[in-house]
């Protein structure tokens, strides 16, 4: 190759360097945490210690305050993986009710433990005999809004989950947060133990904490958080207005639409499709997050009846998405484009 030719090579390279611009490497911070200097305690006590066979840090809460262990330096974190290994033991003798466990790892957190998104698990469920106790071995909450029990409540089964767990042993924990959405990884599996769409938080972004509960040691080690580039998601959405709404649901798919007007908090509207005409509507708007209702109608063959129908989820601009229930008929996950 001439010198010319090398020379012109190496200009075109720049050039489309320039017009495409390489991404961003991923951010990541390492936590050995071989000792507590990088934890900012609220409401618990952190402490280093030796245990099963590695240095570590133990948490332990024993007030009756919520609170955790907080990374400094994660306190930006918004999407991308957190990393860890975790282990629980019950501290104290068992009382006249039955101690599962729990231990957990925290995001998007707030630095006063006021606001944060939390997934736990409870090695005691996993190990029972009893199947229902065993479906509630992990867990994700909103704190305070959206605890287990009122989870619980208003979407059985979607929050909660069995997984393979032990008490006083090393689980290796990966979570990844992509924009309102996340997952639950467990001791190197492929698949997720826990699919959570939408999150609840109205927080796009918070620290990463180390979370224990009363009467328990919690004990974290080696955890690596990786940032990476955020989805183009942004509260506030409006949410008045036309919008083509699809259900997919265990049964079929569901399509309709909805008029909606919003007044400060307080939604009301109508929706018309597959599941009734012109079905009031009410509910409410969290800075974006929409929580609705009204009284369906379905007459299928071996379904017909009639019943309220639930959706709550997040506004995006001129997209929406999350989930939905049909009285005791179906559930599954809805999107929705706004109608010009």
């Amino acid at each position: 190759m001439t010198r010319i030719a090398t020379l012109t090579t190496a200009l075109l390279a720049i050039l489309l360097a320039g017009a495409h611009p390489a991404p961003a490497a991923p951010q990541v911070r390492t936590f050995a945490l071989t000792d507590t200097k990088n934890l900012t305690v609220v409401n618990v006590k952190a402490q280093a210690v030796e245990y099963e066979g590695r240095k570590c840090v133990l948490v332990t809460n024993d007030t009756q305050k919520d609170g955790f262990a907080l990374l400094q330096g994660t306190e930006d974190f918004q999407d991308g993986t957190i990393e860890a290994d975790v282990a629980v033991k019950i501290s104290v003798p068992p009382p006249k009710f039955r101690m599962p466990g729990f231990v957990g790892i925290g995001f998007r957190a707030r630095p006063d433990a006021s606001k944060y998104e939390l997934f736990y698990w409870r090695p005691g469920n996993a190990v029972s005999d009893d199947q229902d106790q065993r479906n509630h071995s992990v867990q994700y909450v909103f704190m305070p809004d959206f605890d287990w029990y009122q989870l619980r409540y208003d979407w059985p089964e979607v929050y909660e989950s069995y997984a393979p767990l032990k008490f006083q042993t090393w689980t290796r924990v990966k979570i990844e947060v992509r924009g309102r959405a996340a997952k639950l990884y467990l001791n190197g599996s492929e698949g997720p133990s826990l699919v959570v769409s939408p999150l609840l938080g109205p927080d796009l972004r918070g620290g990463v904490a180390l979370w224990g509960y009363q009467n328990e040691n919690a004990y974290f080690s080696n955890v690596r958080v990786t940032s990476a580039a955020p989805l183009p998601v942004k509260n506030g959405s409006e949410a008045g207005g036309a919008w083509r709404v699809k259900f997919v649901s265990d049964i079929g798919s569901f399509s309709g639409t909805l008029q909606l007007k919003r007044d400060g908090g307080k939604m009301t509207g109508t929706w018309s499709g597959d599941l009734g005409q012109n079905r009031p509507v009410t509910g409410s708007w969290r800075d974006g997050f929409v929580q609705l209702r009204f009284d369906a109608l379905w007459k299928y063959p071996q379904f017909q009846g009639q019943g309220p129908a639930t959706l709550a989820g997040w506004i995006d601009g001129d997209s929406a998405e999350g989930r939905m229930r049909v009285a005791d008929l179906t559930e599954g996950r809805w999107t929705a484009t706004r109608k010009p």
